[in-house]
């Protein structure tokens, strides 16, 4: 009788936590924004040395075609003029920039419950990505990217729970004037999400428009400045070690307006930065920090993210490769580095070499994101959608990221560790009593708040994947793709302020 009894049991239990699996998590195992920095790859030492050589290199190397405007302000703050006119910044000139540089901020978001507090290792992954093509949903096959895929990136990224922020992830390559596409842009921003976004500007004439729409879609002039949503995508520095005008005169411009600054190092291994993976992490730690001095000496404690993203090419062909094994480290180590000097980083990940939704993409995503992960990056960019060395982006990649992310994430959280969670006295009733764990207390509320539970990864045996048609997990995210496409597509500019932000712009997207 006691064996049919703790098999009846054992059944009891198993309907049990069916039922309770069939229910949304009352705990979200997996939240954004946990704590990072347990994968270290560079060691104390390491981490000096590399400083050492950083600053070196800024003191003695300096860099090139600073605009009239920046060496103005950067003598005046103790930069001195090095050979061939170069701007050379004296090690106690550059850690007093450091001493006095933004240590956190709040991203906002347009609705407060998507602010992001960035800094101090706290881990958020999102977009960026410049894709000229999409991989369509219909064909598979990648074709230009349009205003019309801009707009429906941003919706899914807005229906995504793990797209902490959204910054375009393509090119709408179906508009010819810049000023248009600059435009068209953050109109699709705001029109498709009120998480947190990101944007780029071809030039700096181009930034004061752009906040007007931004004003305008919230209601009036100086809303923006009051709840800037929206951070400035730049790279001011051209590697190696020059500055770039344009770059430079759009971060100032938008600084006037209060807009956070993304400062974007994207040098690659043996063409603009050096091969050995420690020289390339001092140039590029170099180029980053010359940007902070950029926004620094205009005004101390402004805020901007530290990104130092060491790219890789492959040094047989020349080509970028956006996955693989040194990607990871270098951006880890970027991550570790910033960290320790105590500024907000920004470093990315996912850059899927693969074309096609495969194994391919999936090996090479996972590994890049749970490594800068890790080492606590605080935004993570690139993190969703992103294929064909960044070529292309892909609808069926953002949801199978989103996924991924949870994965990521739940490594971030950890494992607690207290009296309650060792169990010892669960063991004993177990031990003494039926004999399986199965619908305890424990077992039932740590399903809820210490599991993650996919939905596009399938966990069937094999002849029930079978009988449920045996759909890969490309088919499965191409079905919730187009399912999320067709039925969250929401419009978050009120009809007012579309009419009027139609009647004074060329808004190309209906």
């Amino acid at each position: 009788m006691a064996v049919r009894h703790s098999r009846r049991s054992g059944q009891s239990s198993r309907e049990a936590m069916r039922a309770l699996r069939a229910k949304p998590p009352a705990i979200d195992p997996c939240p954004p924004g946990p704590t990072g920095g347990r994968y270290q790859p560079l060691s104390n030492t390491e981490l000096q040395d590399i400083y050492t050589a950083a600053i070196r290199i800024l003191a003695e190397i300096g860099m090139d075609q600073s605009p009239p405007v920046l060496t103005e302000k950067a003598l005046a703050a103790g930069a001195q003029t090095g050979k061939e006119g170069r701007l050379c910044f004296p090690k106690s000139m550059v850690e007093d920039i450091i001493a006095g540089a933004c240590r956190s901020f709040v991203f906002y978001g347009r609705d407060a419950k998507y602010d992001i507090e960035v800094g101090a290792q706290r881990v958020y992954f999102g977009t960026g990505g410049a894709a000229v093509q999409t991989l369509d949903l219909d064909s598979g096959d990648y074709r230009p990217s349009t205003l019309k895929d801009l707009y429906d990136f941003t919706c899914l990224a807005d229906a995504l729970k793990n797209v902490a922020w959204f910054t375009r992830c393509c090119v709408a390559t179906d508009i010819p004037d810049n000023f248009d596409l600059d435009i068209n842009t953050a109109y699709a921003l705001v029109k498709g999400t009120t998480k947190p976004v990101g944007t780029s500007f071809f030039v700096a004439e181009h930034v004061k428009p752009v906040i007007e729409l931004f004003d305008t879609a919230m209601g009036g002039a100086g809303r923006f400045r009051r709840r800037p949503f929206c951070k400035a995508h730049i790279s001011p520095v051209i590697s190696p070690l020059r500055y770039g005008e344009d770059g430079v005169l759009v971060a100032l411009e938008a600084m006037q307006h209060r807009m956070p600054i993304n400062c974007i190092i994207a040098a690659q291994s043996g063409a603009t930065a050096p091969a050995p993976l420690a020289g390339m992490l001092a140039s590029t730690l170099a180029e980053t920090l010359a940007a902070l001095i950029m926004v620094n000496v205009v005004e101390p404690g402004y805020p901007m993210i530290f990104s130092n993203w060491p790219f890789v090419i492959d040094l047989r062909t020349g080509s970028f490769s956006g996955s693989g094994g040194e990607i990871a480290l270098l951006n880890a180590a970027s991550a570790q580095l910033t960290n320790w000097l105590g500024l907000p980083s920004g470093v990315a990940c996912s850059m899927a070499d693969a074309k096609s939704v495969d194994a391919q993409m999936g090996l090479e995503k996972a590994l890049t994101a749970a490594a800068v992960g890790l080492a606590g990056g605080n935004l993570i960019y690139e993190s969703s959608g992103m294929m064909a060395s960044l070529l292309g982006a892909s609808f069926e990649a953002f949801v199978i990221d989103d996924e991924m992310l949870s994965h990521v994430y739940r490594l971030l959280r950890g494992i607690e560790v207290n009296e309650h969670t060792l169990g010892f006295e669960s063991i004993k009733e177990v031990v003494f009593g039926e004999g399986h764990f199965l619908g305890g207390i424990d077992t039932m509320q740590s399903m809820q708040k210490d599991y993650f539970y996919p939905s596009l990864s399938d966990r069937q045996d094999p002849a029930g994947w079978t009988d449920a048609g045996k759909h890969t997990m490309q088919q499965q995210a191409n079905v919730r793709a187009r399912h999320l496409l067709a039925t969250h597509r929401p419009s978050y500019v009120g009809s007012k302020a579309d009419a009027e932000i139609r009647r004074r712009f060329n808004i190309l997207l209906q």
